[in-house]
């Protein structure tokens, strides 16, 4: 038989308002809150707290629920209307507080759980992007370093040749030091110290060839030290100013820079 001291020392009357006991016991328990009224003063205190605890952790449903409600319950239109009597639930309030505290609670953990997942999602964004930055900038700093080593390589390289095309009367400024390998069939310039043009207009360098001018390619605006066409039996080399995009054969009249290679 339950007593008093187990009912209170195990938690009984917690797990009774939970719902959490077997009906042999519930009724042992509604015995004893019947005949100890010190007893039934405390379960009144515990269930006041736990309604309380229940009522400030819950939520406000939202507005259509009291509508779908009311529209559930409301009286058929028939002139023989049923009418069920509903037993007093005294502990309703309390439960319903209970079930709101739970529900408060998932949601928060919910929340909680989507706010670490977007972070660690942004994070993982920020880390591919920053991988793909880097891969990029690896990748061009490996192209660029294998086209200085050709460079380095053409330049120092026994077979080359140096040339120096000074500027004319037109630019006297201008100087473009060219590096022929005729072995290696190759030419490098480096155009440091040729004028800047403006947007309209290119450098364009030519070989001479027994009389005949060849395109060895457009002068890069953005660079200052490239590599031009290779041409064979090339007599002299030339610069002109041609319009942006250059031009199928030299302007001549414009020719600001050239060299004779020995």
């Amino acid at each position: 038989m339950m007593d008093k001291k187990t009912l209170l020392e195990d938690g009984l009357l917690e797990q009774y308002m939970l719902g959490e006991l077997n009906a042999k016991e519930c009724e042992q328990i509604e015995q004893l809150l019947l005949s100890d009224t010190e007893l039934k003063a405390h379960f009144n205190l515990l269930e006041e707290d736990f309604e309380r605890i229940g009522l400030e952790n819950t939520i406000a449903p939202p507005e259509f629920v009291k509508s779908q409600l009311l529209d559930a319950i409301k009286p058929p239109k028939s002139k023989d209307t049923l009418i069920v009597a509903l037993q007093k639930d005294t502990n309703t309030k309390f439960y319903l507080g209970i079930a709101a505290s739970v529900t408060a609670l998932l949601l928060v953990g919910s929340f909680w759980m989507y706010s670490q997942l977007n972070d660690v999602q942004q994070q993982l964004q920020t880390v591919e992007v920053n991988n793909t930055e880097l891969n990029t900038t690896i990748e061009t700093l490996n192209t660029e370093l294998e086209r200085n080593n050709t460079f380095f390589k053409g330049i120092v390289n026994a077979d080359t040749e140096q040339y120096i095309l000074s500027g004319n009367d037109l630019m006297p400024n201008a100087k473009v030091i060219s590096y022929i390998n005729h072995k290696a069939k190759s030419v490098v310039i480096n155009t440091e110290r040729l004028p800047e043009l403006d947007a309209d207009h290119d450098y364009q360098m030519w070989a001479d060839v027994e009389g005949e001018m060849i395109n060895m390619g457009i002068i890069s605006k953005d660079k200052t030290l490239m590599t031009m066409a290779y041409i064979d039996h090339t007599e002299s080399l030339n610069i002109t100013i041609e319009a942006a995009g250059g031009n199928d054969h030299p302007t001549v009249e414009r020719l600001v820079t050239n060299v004779y290679l020995r």
